[in-house]
């Protein structure tokens, strides 16, 4: 039965493979013989526990997570992690430094201010975070506690194409917006954190991936809550976890990996991203892009019209084309196109059409 579909760009919530929504469809009454939804499952019974597990497993697999590291499912979104993190890692006479990319990574320089000291080693704040600075080792305080990174930047459209790499610095990354992606070293990483709701699944779990050798340093007279052996040492099930959620998640890991894993996703969305910033390039200056070609993210295109009349026109009549979530963010301004991992390639292609013909009406 063909289903009609949106053509979903939303920042997040994001869009969802179809075949999860099906699958996920077919088992919401009875799951696998339990005569229940996974939602009404205990999240102490082996059914749960198992699909839990999988999720691990599955993610461990998609992204060669070293036996370093653990792998928990929280809640409280990143915006939870802007402050468990320095929480747990932040010593009295140690520094937090921060690279500022854009909003996201503000706010986790915001929550770590209110735990201990902080410094900015690098930012493009002055440009409206048009791109990923350069970064001087030199800047970083000798007592740095670790190395804080926002991995791609959903209001502005820029990504880092390189990591940092510095010796004996701990480096944590928030990749709500793009992790599985692309193929990445989660060894060089001490903490990776990410909001489920745009290449994960649906909103209400985060992914935390943490190397061990850090919870050596967790201070012991933290809310039990807000530190992560809590966790740990309960397989995220400290507390009832979102069930339903690290379910779906989990459906979204085995879509991936049906696709061919992340180097086959990670192909698909070059593909994606380069219809529609071809569009941008060539129109002769029609569409203006927000990013710097430099740092250009593969999951948010952002991009300008010369004036307001005709993003409000070009909004609207995609609207009537089915487009959804166009709008760009009022930092920004104009347009943002969100084409995260289950956005399909024919999505992308409608749009650059779409793209090609309002410019050449209107330019």
């Amino acid at each position: 039965m063909s289903v009609k579909r949106a053509y979903n760009f939303n920042a997040g919530p994001s869009a969802l493979p179809l075949p999860v929504l099906q699958l996920a469809q077919q088992e919401l009454t009875d799951f696998k013989g339990t005569g229940m939804s996974v939602m009404e499952l205990s999240h102490r019974s082996k059914e749960f526990e198992d699909v839990l597990n999988h999720a691990k497993e599955t993610l461990t697999e998609l992204l060669s997570i070293p036996d370093t590291h653990e792998i928990l499912f929280l809640q409280g979104g990143a915006s939870l992690q802007f402050s468990m993190i320095p929480m747990n890692f932040l010593g009295k006479d140690q520094v937090g430094a921060f690279v500022l990319t854009g909003a996201w990574s503000e706010k986790a320089l915001k929550e770590a201010k209110k735990v201990g000291e902080t410094r900015v080693i690098a930012s493009t704040k002055e440009e409206n975070y048009r791109s990923i600075p350069v970064l001087d080792r030199s800047e970083l305080p000798s007592n740095t506690a670790y190395l804080h990174i926002t991995s791609n930047n959903t209001i502005f459209g820029t990504q880092w194409t390189e990591y940092p790499e510095f010796e004996n610095v701990d480096l944590i990354a928030d990749m709500s917006s793009d992790i599985l992606c692309r193929p990445i070293d989660v060894s060089k990483f001490s903490l990776i954190y990410a909001g489920a709701q745009k290449n994960l699944g649906p909103s209400g779990v985060t992914v935390v991936i943490i190397k061990k050798d850090l919870l050596k340093r967790i201070p012991a007279n933290l809310p039990t809550m807000l530190d992560y052996n809590t966790h740990i040492k309960s397989n995220s099930l400290y507390n009832t976890p979102p069930t339903f959620g690290i379910y779906m998640l989990s459906l979204v890991l085995d879509w991936i990996k049906e696709q061919g894993g992340v180097t086959a996703v990670a192909e698909n969305n070059k593909k994606k991203a380069e219809l529609i910033y071809s569009s941008i390039d060539n129109s002769n200056g029609f569409y203006t892009p927000h990013a710097t070609n430099d740092s250009r993210s593969l999951m948010n295109v952002t991009f300008t019209l010369p004036n307001e009349e005709l993003t409000a026109a070009f909004l609207a009549q995609s609207k009537e084309k089915g487009f959804v979530g166009l709008a760009g963010h009022r930092s920004v301004g104009g347009c943002r196109a969100s084409i995260y991992n289950a956005v399909p390639l024919e999505a992308c292609q409608a749009l650059a059409a779409f793209m090609d013909e309002f410019a050449s009406v209107h330019a």
